[in-house]
């Protein structure tokens, strides 16, 4: 059934005049040159959900629907004057919305492939329509919607793990709580479900059962199916800020790019509630914007980045790099980039892999905080990252505990942190201590901590423990390919030929940036420097190939 009043693209607040802005004489003009007439008729489906891409469509007359094919409602209507698409089209995902024409249209169309060339080479028609898909997918993300429905107990670890994925890869998507009954019931349509199961809904017709983010990345075509005959000038392992730099400047001076990420687009930058002393936002910026605003710059100049994919070996054939991927396939690059930084270090407690996802966090954003509002929570860790989330979860929880080894913060956080937190009514600073037992039937109701010097025990009520003591390099994968330190870090700094490159690692042509880099800088501004700067001796490398 139709919704009653859909939104339509007449813009009434910022973000939906960035979405359905008024387009300038010039753009028109241009759209009009390179593209050619279509007529529909309504009802006539110009894409439907589940199509590997459509093309870029301006509305010169008529009134166009985007229609959500799980709950068979328009979503939006899109008036003439305005043209149709959403940031997928750039990124090479699957439809997940259907258009319908509602009223007889007609449509000058540009084929997609020519829309991608057009953003790469004409500056000033890329920067509407980037900036309208942009605010297209925010919209769509605020309002709920997006052809996605994930529905289970907001305890269940799946299901964490796929809120978390969706919300860190800004996927709009519906959650629906098991106690919303009449979707439910809805969902029984399809089989039989119990109670632990989650269910995600793509499309208008596809149903997953307890299925992990990279099935949902399949389903909705963000895993992205390259070319394995393809070589690539670069491939870059790792979105996090070090991989995305070197993606945006390796795309826009030319380069044919592949970006690989594992986990979500951000890295561990990515989790992190707020980032105050980031060049550019005197009022600080989470970390997935931050990273969302540079995945969207790197698609802009013709980076391609897939989704969760996991690169499993590096090997040297045929003067080409081949980078085996975890569903046995391979691909092909003249040069490297590792950026995959490193892996959260984990406490060793017995009860540890019981309560991770039902009480034991590593990331503290929104969908972590919902369990902790009115409630105790407890982070280990000295350094930024425990400052940031202390501070953002002070504003949910009843009280917030810090917990470290050391004597103090002064030697592992930034100053305007620690002294935030030192006087903080709802956070307490616990010295000198370690976690050494977890309490809890089903998720998390408590820890016991030992005081290092006196050997006391305290027990603390808490139903969320956040883990951030930093982290171990990504480096097991490479196989000896390149030469670690004795940490397991990638040393770099070796001879390019004709100079030094402070990235280049023991194997020409593999260079490293970021956490993953020996002797690096663990900031995000450092990390998107080197990725920014590592390109030049990429640039030199090939050029010497």
């Amino acid at each position: 059934m139709q919704q009653p009043n859909p939104r339509t693209s007449l813009p009434e607040n910022d973000l939906e005049r960035e979405a359905w802005p008024s387009l300038p004489p010039f753009f028109l003009d241009f759209v009009r040159q390179k593209g050619t007439p279509r007529n529909l008729s309504p009802g006539e489906v110009l894409f439907e959900v589940g199509q590997d891409g459509y093309d870029f469509a301006l509305i010169e007359k008529g009134t166009f629907n985007i229609v959500d094919r799980t709950v068979n409602k328009t979503i939006v209507s899109i008036k003439a004057g305005n043209f149709l698409g959403e940031l997928g089209m750039l990124m090479g995902q699957k439809t997940f919305l259907a258009g319908v024409a509602e009223t007889h249209c007609t449509l000058t169309v540009i084929p997609q492939s020519d829309i991608r060339i057009f953003m790469a080479t004409e500056p000033e028609i890329g920067d509407i329509i980037v900036r309208a898909y942009a605010a297209r997918r925010r919209l769509l993300i605020e309002w709920g919607e997006g052809g996605l429905v994930i529905m289970g107990n907001s305890d269940n670890r799946n299901t964490s793990i796929l809120l978390e994925f969706a919300s860190r890869s800004r996927i709009p998507h519906r959650w629906v709580d098991r106690s919303n009954s009449a979707m439910l019931g809805k969902l029984k349509d399809y089989g039989e479900l119990t109670d632990s199961d989650t269910v995600v809904i793509v499309g208008n017709s596809e149903i997953l059962i307890n299925p992990s983010p990279k099935d949902v990345a399949l389903a909705l075509g963000m895993d992205l199916v390259v070319d394995t005959n393809q070589v690539f000038d670069l491939l870059i392992v790792g979105a996090g800020p070090a991989g995305l730099a070197a993606s945006i400047y390796g795309a826009s001076e030319g380069l044919s790019v592949l970006t690989m990420e594992d986990t979500a687009i951000g890295g561990q930058a990515g989790t992190s509630s707020r980032i105050e002393n980031y060049l550019g936002f005197p009022q600080g910026i989470s970390g997935s914007s931050l990273a969302y605003k540079a995945e969207v710059q790197a698609i802009k100049f013709g980076a391609r980045i897939t989704v969760p994919r996991r690169a499993t070996k590096l090997l040297l054939k045929d003067d080409q790099f081949h980078i085996a991927l975890d569903d046995e396939r391979c691909v092909k690059g003249k040069s490297v980039i590792l950026a995959n930084g490193a892996r959260y270090r984990k406490l060793n407690l017995s009860r540890l892999p019981e309560f991770e996802g039902n009480g034991i966090y590593y990331a503290a954003t929104d969908l972590e905080a919902r369990h902790c509002i009115d409630s105790k929570v407890v982070i280990v860790g000295g350094g930024n990252s425990a400052g940031q989330a202390a501070m953002f979860l002070s504003r949910y929880a009843e009280c917030t505990y810090v917990i470290v080894r050391g004597a103090g913060l002064g030697a592992t956080m930034s100053s305007y942190l620690s002294d935030r937190i030192m006087t903080h009514q709802r956070i307490k600073l616990i010295t000198n201590s370690e976690v050494c037992e977890l309490h809890g039937k089903g998720r998390l109701e408590g820890i016991s901590i030992r005081h290092k010097l006196t050997q006391e025990q305290q027990h603390i009520e808490a139903n969320a423990l956040f883990i951030m003591i930093g982290a171990q390099p990504n480096t097991r994968w490479l196989d000896e390919q390149v030469s670690l330190d004795e940490h397991g870090f990638i040393l770099t700094g070796y001879g390019t030929g004709d100079g030094n490159s402070d990235f280049q690692t023991s194997q020409p042509g593999i260079f490293a940036v970021g956490d993953i880099r020996s002797g690096s800088i663990k900031r995000v501004a450092s990390a998107v420097g080197e990725g920014s700067v590592v390109i030049s001796s990429v640039h030199k490398y090939l050029q010497q190939q």
